[in-house]
């Protein structure tokens, strides 16, 4: 009995035992300065640590595993247990993330991207695109617009003829169907493809023409109602990984990701798009597309509208139901800024 009391004694005078801390590895291929990495996933790994007591801790990885197109399979494979990148680095493997890239959608990379959480939660999740992983968020970049060395800012033909750096996916579409020629390069090459000559211009949201130093380069911008084009990223996590935590700790994550973390990083998005708008102040000379531009491109694109629509569809859910609600969540979404 003696021995019995001294052992509950010790345990008492030594506390209870720690808790196994999980720590989570974060796989990351841009630079730690980009407002992508410290401003949505060096903020993301904090609260996952703050929500579950520290139970849960995110180590984000210092050096590139791998190029960005390989990351989505990097979480499948459990080679990382979070990783991040763009969808349409993968070209053919998601449709649904279409209707979140199309032209004309919103001025603001924060509703759009609530709105595209929500969509994603009530339909998009049905087409199986994601059920080898567990999606943290999906979220956009701000509108793309349109930067040159030079032209008539007012023409609806702006665009006919010049060499524009495009990424891939529905933005090269897009610059086709308006008459320019798509040179294809990542965006790391933006700035050599400009000073070279071998491109005339890009479409860039505004924060990526100021991260990647290329107002110099530019003197024309043309800001088009809801963007010419967004870029969709993804979050996501290891299904083996999260289904080796607690539901306790599934559940607090859970209140610190999905729509939360969308709304993050879109604000992010808006805030960094605000700060390289006003870094061109003097230097590139940004106008609002004319009534006429605007008619005339969108004319032009409706055909690319239908089809990625039609391409939804594709995955067994009802592509234009989704467009439109969508739609109907920009408005409802609450922007905060």
């Amino acid at each position: 009995m003696k021995h019995l009391l001294h052992s509950a004694a010790l345990t008492l005078a030594l506390g209870t035992p720690v808790m196994a801390e999980t720590v989570l590895t974060v796989a990351n291929w841009l630079p730690p300065s980009h407002p992508l990495v410290s401003e949505v996933i060096v903020p993301m790994a904090e609260q996952i640590s703050e929500a579950t007591g520290g139970s849960v801790t995110a180590n984000i990885l210092p050096a590139p595993l791998g190029p960005p197109q390989a990351h989505f399979d990097f979480a499948v494979n459990g080679v990382a247990d979070i990783t991040f990148g763009v969808q349409g680095y993968n070209a053919g493997r998601f449709k649904t993330t279409n209707i979140a890239e199309l032209p004309f959608m919103s001025d603001s990379a924060e509703a759009l991207s609530v709105a595209y959480w929500r969509t994603y939660e009530a339909m998009l999740k049905d087409a199986g695109e994601y059920d080898d992983v567990k999606v943290l968020a999906v979220f956009t970049h701000g509108p793309g617009e349109i930067f040159l060395k030079d032209g008539d800012a007012t023409s609806p033909d702006l665009l006919k003829g010049t060499k524009l750096r495009v990424g891939g996916g529905i933005v090269h579409e897009v610059a086709s169907t308006l008459g320019a020629v798509p040179v294809e390069g990542p965006s790391s090459k933006a700035y050599e493809l400009l000073s070279q000559g071998v491109a005339d211009g890009i479409l860039f949201p505004y924060e990526s023409v100021n991260f990647f130093k290329l107002i110099p380069e530019l003197s024309v911008g043309v800001s088009v109602p809801g963007g010419l084009y967004n870029t969709s990223f993804y979050i996501v996590m290891n299904k083996t990984k999260w289904d080796s935590l607690s539901e306790e700790d599934q559940a607090a994550i859970d209140s610190v990701t999905g729509e939360a973390l969308a709304r993050m990083a879109g604000q992010m998005w808006d805030s960094a798009d605000a700060a390289g708008k006003e870094a061109m102040v003097g230097k590139t000379i940004v106008t609002p597309a004319t009534d006429a531009q605007t008619a005339a491109w969108t004319e032009a694109l409706q055909p690319i509208v239908d089809a990625k629509i039609a391409e939804v569809s594709e995955t067994g859910i009802d592509g234009m139901a989704a467009y439109e609600m969508l739609q109907a969540e920009i408005a409802a979404a609450g922007v905060t800024q």
